[in-house]
């Protein structure tokens, strides 16, 4: 079967290029200053109601030298480091020349992931697709009934289909992607596209004394306060320091930039969260 379009999704021709997206649930305010920890710069755009867009404006999946990672690789890194210190949970959509798929992360929770071949061969699991709709609190029949239709068989879509359909299902969860936003593109058409619309803007990263105030000023006005001060937030802080560093350390070693970013970004987060419960214990 064919899968419908967001009204912000544009056919496109079959290409072999090379892109990714990540989806934040939640507003450009609250997903801003994550982006920046993140050390890479993005392009940060409303995409409905209650979501957000990055876009990379880098390539780091591109090989440099003897040092190459997938796409997929660097987007489950991105995902992990933003979603694992939010409220919020990030969906990275990613797509190569030899397949396509998507790795949501929710917080401290086991990312989870499902990819298709090229000419849209399924190639993951259907508990991927069933955890994918309980997290993101999608409708247990209907949007069910739409994911195990993209896991199927389908000799007429390829992975580029699949992951419009995804697109779509989501739009009945207020996901609206700017227009000419559309997976499946070139990182370079991404960035033009996002780059020329409205309430777009570029995240870089300015240092940790402006990434300290932002986290603090964001933690200060949290829904989520009873989170980030006393014995809870000093075990969050611990365990977040915890995973941290290990993963940087396993990253480095390995030479693996999403894994890296993801560990640098937990142990960030961690010494931020014990941080700001010692500042406001003083205070």
């Amino acid at each position: 079967m064919s899968y419908p379009m967001s009204s912000s999704a544009q056919p496109v021709q079959p290409a072999h290029a090379t892109g990714a997206l990540l989806l934040c649930r939640a507003p450009v305010d609250e997903v801003r200053p994550a982006a920046h920890l993140l050390r890479e710069r993005m392009l940060l755009a409303p995409a409905g109601d209650g979501w957000s867009v990055l876009v990379p404006e880098g390539k780091p999946w591109l090989a440099q030298g003897s040092a190459y990672e997938p796409v997929d690789r660097v987007l489950a890194g991105w995902a992990t480091a933003l979603a694992v210190g939010a409220s919020w949970p990030v969906l990275a959509l990613w797509w190569d020349p030899d397949h396509a798929g998507y790795t949501l992360a929710a917080g401290f929770r086991r990312t989870v992931g499902y990819e298709w071949l090229t000419d849209g061969t399924p190639v993951g699991e259907d508990e991927a697709m069933r955890t994918f709709a309980a997290r993101l609190a999608l409708d247990p029949v209907h949007d069910m009934e739409r994911l195990e239709e993209l896991a199927g068989p389908d000799g007429d879509a390829d992975a580029r289909a699949r992951l419009l359909g995804l697109v779509a299902l989501l739009h009945r969860a207020g996901l609206e992607l700017p227009p000419g936003l559309t997976p499946g593109e070139s990182a370079d058409r991404l960035r033009e596209v996002v780059r020329v619309g409205a309430g777009a803007e570029a995240v870089e990263w300015s240092g940790w004394r402006d990434a300290l105030r932002a986290e603090l000023d964001v933690m200060d006005h949290s829904l989520f306060g009873s989170w980030v001060r006393g014995p809870r937030a000093r075990l969050v802080g611990a365990v977040q320091l915890g995973l941290g560093v290990p993963l940087l350390v396993w990253g480095l070693r390995r030479s693996s930039a999403g894994w890296a970013v993801a560990g640098g970004l937990l142990a960030t987060q961690g010494t931020l969260s014990l941080t700001y419960d010692r500042m406001r214990a003083r205070g």
